[in-house]
């Protein structure tokens, strides 16, 4: 009997364990000891010893998934079979620095090592098919390529080499081969330029593709040309097609009396917009108004979108194409014409406008007594800029104080009340530029979020989860109508062993056992490091054991909010899924049937992965500042902390958030060798350790603003500088 229990007790613990990447792996290898066997969700479930009701709904929008990825047939209603292989598997391409390639497939277990001559043309992102033909250490697969499934691109954006007959396009990013472009091939393109290039060719036996310049950028160094290079380089627009433009300069900005008898008007309540002091784009604004019962009711409005951009048009289509705005360092590339985002849909100030509304009725601990969900029209009485509210909130005194103060306290309590529920609190601070008229980064300072900033977030937050659980919080009887969630998985376990075992070097820990332990342990952990050497390192490494937060019909629920039903609906202006939100919502309130489901799930997946796109394009317009703004520090000596660890160096991060490099072969003194347990590299002769959370000193050593590359090197018995880092 007691082993039963314990026997029970096992399987439990087990199945908190599963998140989808996992349950994928152990799916496929399942199945692969019975490749003809044809399985359902049941039967997975009871192989894998899960029993709790979650992880088993997880099991089944797995299987979908791996339907959809072309792993498993589909034979009948939730029946599921292997696909028929040949000695293979199909994975995604990751180039590395040093040549060769990991093929990361759900098939295995860890990711397959690919030798630059095997990779046989293939490159970074491409689906392939690899064969696994041995091993090359005792925990590694190593193969060869034997088919491109998907080529992830055919353009590529680059800097051109000109000779007198022919010319090279050296690509931007982890490529590993330059583009052979004839001379009548280039377009006017011109030696050091910018440019954009299509891939028209690859012979078999040549070591370099063939290409055409498709469009010149301008010259090198230039901040336009450099910023667009970039936004090519991910495949985004940096302009709008002029039939688009002109078709959005049509939309009137007045509105019909018609058009208002349709809607709750709240143009006589208080009403104002919170925003960046440089945000031209308001789709959202806040009302306040005391009720007769001594509630408040909270107006959160939203900028109706949809009511001017209408489905089979050519400003959808681009909207759908773009699926979200893209925040460079010094712009912002709008997923809607200008006319839409900053005129006609932005909530300005002194302007009756067109919302979809989320309305609440709260009493004074926050709890929601009552909610409305429809079209509206507001009046935004003031504009507040962050800075603006923040000092109203900390003086007390100013327009709107009381409304202000009230939202302010309200705020506090409903993130008190998703704390205590576990929610996790990833405050990270912002890397920000001042930059001059031609985009040169002339200081650094950093962003903080402060009350303003939360008390907005937090009605986004009740807005986004209440509209959810609107839609998909339905009984057990009825089946919930198609929505679009913004999911998020649990954490990777094994990285949250490793993770736990590195942060122990510091004195801290967190609880693994269940995943509110994991979020409640987690947040204590995150403040306790508030202000120390390692926070950034530690902050870092606990994002990365974290999945990434998606788009999906299938809902797994929010991990990181600890929300069971969570979407986006508070920003149509800058996201396509909020768009598709709105459209299903408006369905829904006015009685329609249940949206075709694998139509929106591939409107999801196309979000996600332009979102993607625009936060790594984000990320490299950082970089590019970056290594920009330490052009004029080379050979100063700065501290720093050690922020990365891999066998081709060590990332150090200085004072004033850069991150540069030491590469491995500037630390002469020994042979190191990379302790990936235990994020180090290890002196083979000395014993001499480089450590994630180390403090060091290094000399800025030199810069690479075409491979957006900052190195260093070690800086001995040297005192170090230090930076001015002005408030914003």
């Amino acid at each position: 009997m007691g082993k039963k229990k314990n026997k029970q007790r096992s399987k439990t613990r087990k199945s908190v364990t599963f998140n989808k990447k996992k349950l994928k792996s152990a799916i496929l290898s399942g199945m692969y000891e019975d490749p003809g066997k044809t399985v359902n969700y049941r039967q997975i479930s009871g192989s894998l010893g899960i029993n709790d009701p979650e992880t088993r709904k997880l099991v089944n929008i797995v299987l979908q998934e791996l339907a959809d990825d072309d792993y498993l047939d589909l034979i009948a209603r939730g029946k599921y079979k292997l696909k028929a292989r040949t000695g293979t598997v199909c994975g995604i391409v990751e180039m590395q620095p040093q040549g060769f390639a990991y093929v990361v497939s759900d098939e295995l277990d860890r990711p397959v090592i690919v030798s630059s001559r095997n990779l046989n043309h293939a490159m970074e992102g491409d689906k392939v098919r690899v064969h696994v033909f041995a091993r090359r250490k005792k925990h590694d697969y190593e193969g060869e390529v034997k088919e491109i499934v998907e080529r992830a691109k055919s353009v590529f954006v680059g800097t051109v080499q000109a000779s007198k007959n022919y010319a090279f396009l050296t690509p931007a990013g982890k490529v590993g081969f330059d583009i052979f472009i004839p001379k009548e091939k280039l377009n006017g393109a011109k030696d050091g330029q910018k440019a954009i290039a299509e891939i028209t060719d690859w012979p078999a036996n040549a070591r370099n593709p063939f290409g055409e310049i498709k469009e010149v950028l301008g010259d090198t160094g230039d901040n336009d040309a450099e910023m667009h290079a970039i936004l090519a380089e991910f495949e985004l627009p940096h302009k709008f097609p002029e039939n688009v433009d002109r078709a959005a300069e049509k939309i009137p900005l007045e509105i019909s009396e018609d058009e208002i008898k349709n809607r709750r008007d709240f143009r006589k309540t208080t009403t104002f917009t919170i925003d960046p002091i440089d945000a031209k784009d308001f789709d959202d604004a806040l009302s306040l108004k005391k009720l007769d019962n001594g509630n408040w009711e909270v107006g959160i409005h939203i900028a109706d979108v949809t009511h001017y951009v209408r489905p089979n048009t050519i400003i959808e289509d681009e909207a759908c194409s773009r699926a979200t705005s893209v925040y460079l360092v010094d712009r912002v590339v709008p997923m809607l014409p200008e006319r839409l985002s900053n005129g006609v849909c932005s909530l300005r100030p002194n302007e009756d406008k067109l919302c979809f509304s989320a309305v609440f009725e709260l009493n004074e601990n926050a709890e929601i007594r009552k909610q409305w969900f429809g079209k509206t029209v507001i009046h935004s009485d003031r504009r507040f800029t962050y800075e603006e509210a923040q000092e109203v909130i900390e003086t007390g005194s100013g327009d709107f104080s009381e409304e202000l103060l009230k939202l302010n306290e309200l705020a506090v309590k409903l993130r008190e009340s998703r704390f205590k529920s576990g929610s996790i609190a990833f405050d990270r601070v912002e890397i920000k530029f001042n930059i001059d008229e031609k985009g040169k980064p002339l200081s650094v300072y950093f962003k903080e979020a402060k009350e303003s900033n939360k008390l907005i977030e937090e009605f986004m937050l009740l807005a986004n989860k209440r509209v959810a659980e609107f839609i998909g919080d339905v009984s057990d009887k009825n089946k919930a109508k198609t929505f679009v969630y913004r999911i998020h998985d649990k954490p990777d376990p094994d990285k949250l062993v490793s993770f736990n075992t590195f942060i122990q070097r510091f004195g801290y820990g967190i609880q693994l056992t269940t995943p509110k332990a994991i979020a409640t342990s987690l947040n204590n952990l995150l403040n306790k490091v508030k202000g120390r050497n390692e926070q950034n390192v530690v902050e870092t490494l606990a994002i990365r054991s974290m999945a990434k937060a998606e788009y999906s019909t299938r809902n797994i629920g929010h991990y990181g909010l600890s929300f069971e039903y969570y979407t986006h609906f508070t920003s149509p202006i800058r996201r396509y899924p909020d768009m598709m939100v709105h459209r299903l919502l408006e369905k829904y309130l006015d009685g329609g049937r249940s949206a075709n489901e694998q139509k929106y799930e591939d409107l999801c997946k196309h979000s996600s992965d332009m979102e993607s796109r625009a936060a790594n394009a984000e990320r490299s317009s950082i970089k590019y500042k970056q290594v920009e703004f330490m052009q004029e520090h080379v050979g100063k000596v700065y501290a720093g902390v050690i922020s990365g660890v891999t066998d081709w160096g060590i990332y150090v991060e200085l004072e004033n958030k850069i991150e540069g490099m030491i590469p491995v072969s500037e630390l002469d003194d020994d042979f190191y060798i990379f302790d990936e347990r235990n994020y180090m590299l290890v002196g083979r002769h000395t014993r001499k350790t480089f450590q994630l959370g180390e403090s060091i000193n290094v000399k800025v050593w030199r810069t690479n603003l075409e491979r957006k590359q900052l190195d260093f090197r070690l800086a001995r018995n040297e005192k170090p500088d230090t930076f001015e880092i002005p408030t914003p």
